[in-house]
């Protein structure tokens, strides 16, 4: 029968738990909505916080959401004791308060205020945007804006502004933006910008950032626009040969308005193979039946401006894919809500080789750039006697079947010719060895390639074939009646020709006889 919660829209106000400041009730749950004017945000701190503890809150709690409630995506924080919430800004203007109190014991609760804030603001998530006031009509006059972020992700954080238009003078001593490296302006100053030229990307030495905007009586412009991200969990560069990466909190629910980056950047001649080891996102829409939601997109190239190799959503069981060049860009965007577990994900590079055979032999070839930094006896077929050659720029194998560890086998009632090409990458006692089964139907002289063991053989299931990718994406070309190095053809048509002309002298003799 207790009343409490509601829905706050006045520019500032106070809100607290039932009774307060006397004990609240047991078994009681509040929900307030606090909903300013489109374009600001809220701000919220508390005066008086008393809550029952519990090392997981799971008794009584005060939860913190950046926009509506109950999207795990938007939790900005769970809270009981005795220690009061920092202050929250919320990334719009909407923020949600829930108050939940058990059948058993009772403190006095908390007691909290709220206020519309035009600019600036306390921003906690992995990554998010700002903009100065009214972008990106002008600004107004004598303002004075201060965004403290605090990296979620723990890690530096990075600033890049993708439009700038300030009032410029000489030391930018009118209206300016300046960059500390910290929470306050007593942290090391990063820079102090105006004008029209976009100040360069900022890279924090800690997880915090403050961003000052000032403006003067007179003169004004459009204003800025930025980006930031946590590097680490949201922003990671990999030039490994193989690697995984996952959602920010994955298995956990990632959070709502992110947009994370991960690039892959592998030496020239590779393509990279990318497993799709696990995927749980916000549906497709049900009007467009796109994933207009949140979102997991693949360039080629190494930025969003190569082209598209997919584009992913929901839970959907995917196959794997593979770049067309050596640097690939994987991107996050999720919305202000709905969110899910997110994705997991493995990457190995594929060594980029030529691969034929003829009735007797296999002949590998593989670009020397493409493996400079291994010794010749760390690429071998069967087993390190039959280690590559460097001819030229490449790595050479040549060698009969009945050597290197080579065998005959029946797979779908077709004799065939297998062996295994390894790869070395061990370095010290950390074991990493590719292996790539070599495939031969001598009858037809056709190779094949597939990867058998690479970025997690535990993980991945089976093996996949890369030949068929490949071939069309000009990674590895397999030779069909390559005259230059089949000469077992030449011997084999010579003899059928001296045994015919053999036969024929025999037959003659014996007429005449």
């Amino acid at each position: 029968g207790i009343k409490c919660g509601g829905v706050l829209s006045a520019p500032s106000g106070n809100f607290s738990s039932p009774n307060f400041p006397g004990l609240y009730p047991y078994e009681t749950e509040c929900t307030w909505l606090i909903v300013v004017a489109e374009g600001s945000s809220v701000l919220l701190s508390f005066s008086h916080f008393e809550l029952e503890y519990h090392d997981t809150c799971a008794y009584d709690y005060l939860q913190v959401y950046n926009g509506a409630a109950r999207d795990r995506g938007n939790l900005l924080g769970t809270f009981c004791g005795h220690s009061p919430p920092p202050p929250f800004s919320s990334a719009w203007h909407v923020m949600a308060v829930i108050f939940r109190s058990d059948r058993h014991v009772a403190k006095h609760g908390f007691a909290a205020a709220y206020r519309k804030d035009a600019c600036g603001g306390q921003l906690t998530g992995l990554s998010g945007d700002i903009a100065s006031p009214r972008y990106p009509e002008s600004y107004p006059n004598d303002a004075e804006c201060r965004w403290r972020i605090g990296g979620a992700g723990g890690g530096p954080l990075t600033l890049v502004f993708t439009d700038f238009q300030v009032e410029g003078s000489q030391g930018c001593s009118f209206d300016y933006v300046a960059l500390f490296d910290g929470p306050t302006a007593a942290a090391p100053n990063l820079g102090r910008y105006c004008g029209s030229s976009r100040p360069p990307r900022i890279v924090s030495s800690s997880p915090h950032l403050l961003i000052l905007f000032k403006s003067d009586f007179n003169i004004g412009g459009r204003g800025f626009k930025a980006h930031f991200y946590s590097v680490g969990e949201c922003q990671e560069v990999f030039t490994t040969i193989k690697g995984n990466f996952s959602s920010p909190h994955y298995p956990n629910f990632y959070p709502n308005n992110l947009k994370c980056q991960w690039s892959i950047q592998l030496p020239p001649g590779y393509r990279i193979k990318v497993f799709f080891l696990d995927m749980e996102m916000e549906g497709r829409s049900s009007l467009t039946g796109s994933c207009d939601y949140d979102h997991l997109a693949a360039f080629d190239g190494g930025t969003e401006n190569g082209s598209l190799v997919g584009q992913w959503c929901g839970w959907d069981s995917l196959a794997p894919i593979t770049s067309r060049s050596n640097q690939l860009l994987l991107v996050l965007h999720t919305d202000r809500n709905t969110a899910k577990r997110g994705f997991s994900i493995a990457y190995v590079g594929v060594v980029p080789m030529n691969v034929s055979c003829t009735r007797t032999d296999f002949h590998i070839q593989i670009p020397v750039q493409s493996l400079a930094q291994l010794e010749r006896s760390r690429i071998y077929l069967g087993n390190p006697s039959c280690a590559a050659q460097v001819v030229g720029g490449n790595f050479r194998i040549h060698t009969r079947f009945d050597t290197c560890g080579t065998e005959s086998q029946k797979r779908n009632s077709t004799a065939v010719i297998v062996s295994t090409l390894y790869v070395d990458f061990s370095v010290g006692d950390q074991e990493d060895i590719h292996q790539y089964e070599l495939q031969c139907e001598p009858k037809r002289k056709e190779a094949s390639v597939t990867l058998i063991a690479g970025p997690d053989p535990a993980r991945l299931s089976q093996a996949e074939n890369l030949l068929e990718a490949q071939q069309q994406e000009g990674e590895v070309t397999v030779g069909h009646d390559t005259k230059s190095q089949d000469t077992s053809d030449i011997v084999f048509i010579s003899i059928c020709i001296l045994a015919g002309l053999l036969m024929v002298i025999a037959v003659v003799g014996l007429v005449l006889l």
